[in-house]
């Protein structure tokens, strides 16, 4: 799960109010130095525009299937992309630069503390734009918006290889669609395109506070052991799901209860992460009968997490979502 925002709480309070009363611009640029937390505020605007139920405060509710799949990176209408080195193709297709982008996105996830800034040589290339484009066209898979995030946007190369990109991309800045929020960030505005930067309206995120720093840090070591124990729990999980009823009904009651609610939601997120790398190594092997019930079981894990949402016991959740998951993965 990526880590709580830290800090800008005026900023936030600023951007919520404009959220809730419908004055947000529809392309924004939110610049500042780097560590001031740009990019996990532009994830917070993206939570907030596409949670089911905002709280009274204009903070998003952080627990409804919105919130979860954005703080997972996995919203289908949320676009979050960043610089990633040139793929070898010499012209992907979409498809190629999604799959780059959402294996990159479930790294970031996983990694605790800040991420690391992208090399030298990274860039959003022509087919980066072409796919933001192209999904910035689609109909909202889950809600009425889409949000796109370009991070870093000063490293996006320059189109003129392909012109009908570059206008096609600033053409969606200048007139966005009436259910897209465009969000970029940059740490080097002056870098950015003059045609990009007359476009965009700006917002300065200032340096985090001394106290908000600290905070993080905390935050991120915290996260590094919970998130190493989630996963050990979720492996457990997925081995048992493939032994016989025993093992399954052991593996259930090995579960904690009500007071163990946290560190079982959290296991299940790393449950669904192996489930769909499960899936990506299944079909790249071509095989579509062990892909298929990976993505079959992935369904059943988030029936499992509203189940938990609902205070079901976990010992009861674990033994249903088992046996669910056993004929999927034999």
């Amino acid at each position: 799960m990526i880590l709580p925002l830290v800090g800008q709480d005026e900023l936030r309070a600023r951007i919520g109010a404009a959220i809730a009363g419908g004055r947000l611009p529809a392309s924004l640029l939110l610049q500042g130095p780097p560590g001031g937390g740009k990019e996990r505020l532009a994830l917070w605007i993206a939570q907030r525009l596409l949670c089911a139920s905002p709280r009274a405060d204009n903070e998003p509710c952080g627990a409804c299937q919105a919130c979860s799949y954005v703080l997972r990176g996995v919203h289908p209408d949320l676009l979050w992309c960043f610089p990633r080195p040139r793929l070898k193709d010499s012209d992907p297709d979409t498809g190629q630069v999604m799959n780059d982008l959402a294996e990159a996105i479930e790294k970031r996830v996983n990694a605790p503390g800040a991420w690391e800034a992208p090399d030298p040589t990274d860039a959003m290339y022509v087919a980066t734009v072409r796919a933001l484009v192209q999904r910035a066209g689609l109909t909202p898979a889950l809600g009425a918006r889409k949000v796109i995030i370009m991070a870093d946007a000063h490293k996006l190369a320059p189109q003129e290889s392909s012109e009908e990109a570059s206008n096609a991309f600033l053409k969606l800045l200048e007139e966005p669609l009436a259910d897209t929020t465009i969000v970029l960030t940059s740490s080097m505005p002056s870098a950015l395109l003059p045609t990009i930067r007359s476009r965009v309206a700006s917002l300065r995120v200032p340096p985090l506070t001394e106290g908000a720093a600290r905070e993080l840090s905390g935050l991120a070591k915290r996260g590094d052991k919970e998130t190493s124990a989630a996963k050990n729990v979720a492996a457990a999980l997925l081995d048992a799901a493939g032994q016989n009823a025993a093992a399954r009904y052991r593996a259930a009651f090995g579960q904690g209860s009500a007071g163990a609610r946290g560190s079982f939601s959290d296991a299940l997120d790393e449950l669904t992460a192996l489930l769909h790398e499960r899936a990506r190594a299944s079909a790249s092997r071509g095989d579509a009968r062990g892909a298929n019930g990976a993505a079959r079981g992935i369904a059943h894990v988030e029936d499992a997490k509203r189940h938990t949402r609902q205070n079901v016991n976990p010992q009861l959740i674990t033994a249903t979502l088992l046996e669910q998951l056993a004929p999927l993965l034999q």
